[in-house]
């Protein structure tokens, strides 16, 4: 009997398998959808209704206004004005004869005007001792200006300080020379100086920045400290040689009159020489 021969499967790596379905298609992104905006805080912002006038000069804990003979020149003539309450003018001509005037009466140096008393506060106002009028008796104080003054006080001072943290250690000395704060020590004791110079007076503090008047008084400093210049009173000097570089008048300041001198253009040829030695 014939055998049938069984073809054996050639060897090798099977054949892909079609791809007959399309791709799948990828999802859309969905669109994020911004986080719902936060309302405004509503706020209306209400003056101080209350007047507050203050004494210039406290006398005492009480404080009695004379009402006697008080006179404004109002539209070029001269009129006599006094507190009634019971009156809606403060002009003499104007209130009745049997009207009585009442105290005006500085507690603690102040006194306090209600919305119900707009005849005292318009009293006040007119009165020629208030210093609006060019007096020098009492003035209406402002809360919020004094708040305002405070704060930009407060914003100053920080601005200052600011510099101590964010300037190079360079300018630091600089400034630090200018305010005479000694700065062979280490720099942690420089910066709390300077600190204390900045909370005293802000203003002057950021303004000796990038002040080219304070570069050059901490550059001549330097060079008096390192034996470049000799300062006397009656001049400035080279040090090794002893030859006079400016004169100083008498009464005046040497170091002021040298940086001020070393400001010119004719002193170019000093500073370059200094700053030479100075390496």
């Amino acid at each position: 009997m014939s055998e049938t021969t069984t073809p054996t499967p050639k060897r090798g790596r099977p054949a892909k398998a079609k791809e007959t379905a399309a791709a799948t298609p990828k999802p859309a992104a969905k669109k994020q959808t911004p986080p719902p905006s936060r309302p405004k805080i509503k706020r209306e912002e209400k003056p101080n209704e209350i007047l507050e006038y203050r004494l210039l000069k406290k006398s005492g804990a009480v404080f009695l206004m004379s009402q006697k003979n008080v006179t404004v020149v109002e539209d070029g003539k001269l009129r006599e004005i006094r507190y009634c309450p019971n009156e809606p003018s403060i002009y003499r001509d104007e209130q009745d004869d049997k009207s009585v005037r009442k105290p005006v009466i500085f507690l603690e140096g102040a006194i306090f005007v209600r919305p119900d008393q707009p005849n005292l506060a318009e009293y006040l106002q007119a009165h020629p001792e208030n210093r609006k009028n060019g007096g020098d008796r009492f003035y209406l104080y402002r809360e919020e200006k004094v708040s305002e003054q405070k704060l930009e006080k407060e914003f100053e001072v920080h601005d200052a300080i600011s510099l101590i943290r964010s300037k190079d250690l360079d300018d630091l000395l600089s400034v630090a020379i200018s305010f005479s704060i000694n700065i062979d020590r280490p720099v942690n004791e420089i910066k709390h100086d300077l600190m204390v110079a900045a909370k005293k007076n802000p203003s002057k503090f950021i303004s000796a920045f990038d002040n080219p008047i304070v570069e050059m008084k901490s550059k001549m400093t330097q060079a008096k400290k390192y034996q470049v210049i000799k300062v006397r009173e009656d001049g400035i000097f080279w040090y090794d040689t002893n030859k006079l570089i400016i004169a100083v008048p008498a009464g005046k300041d040497a170091m002021d009159v040298f940086v001020r001198h070393c400001m010119t253009e004719a002193a170019a040829p000093t500073v370059a020489e200094i700053e030479r030695q100075l390496g």
